[in-house]
């Protein structure tokens, strides 16, 4: 019978001596974590801060998104698909666990949505 462990000729660890780059977006992604990250020591903000600084040619602060580019502030509202918003809008309206005066908000922006 076959060792239960080396029943595929699928490598199951990568070698220590792989030469295994970090990919650098999830670096990226890292360092702009670290940033937003309230947990992290001034020190470590700022080491990261100087590293993607250099990585982008251009100053970085916890405004900046994954590429670096300063958001426009109310980017998330901007995005939204109306079609979901007047479907969550709806659904708001006839949830029995939804109070009144959140039911007359939202029959309020629905209506300034459907214009």
């Amino acid at each position: 019978m076959a060792d239960q462990d080396n029943y595929s000729d699928i490598q199951q660890e990568v070698p220590a001596d792989a030469d295994i780059e970090p990919d650098p977006e999830n670096v990226y992604r890292g360092h702009k974590a670290t940033l937003s990250n309230p947990n992290t020591s001034d020190e470590a903000k700022e080491r990261s801060r100087r590293i993607l600084e250099n990585e982008t040619g251009e100053p970085i602060d916890s405004s900046n998104n994954i590429r670096g580019v300063p958001d426009g502030g109310n980017s998330q509202e901007e995005h939204k698909d109306p079609a979901n918003v007047a479907r969550g809008l709806k659904a708001s309206i006839t949830n029995q666990n939804v109070s009144d005066e959140a039911r007359d908000r939202a029959k309020e922006r629905l209506k300034d949505l459907e214009g």
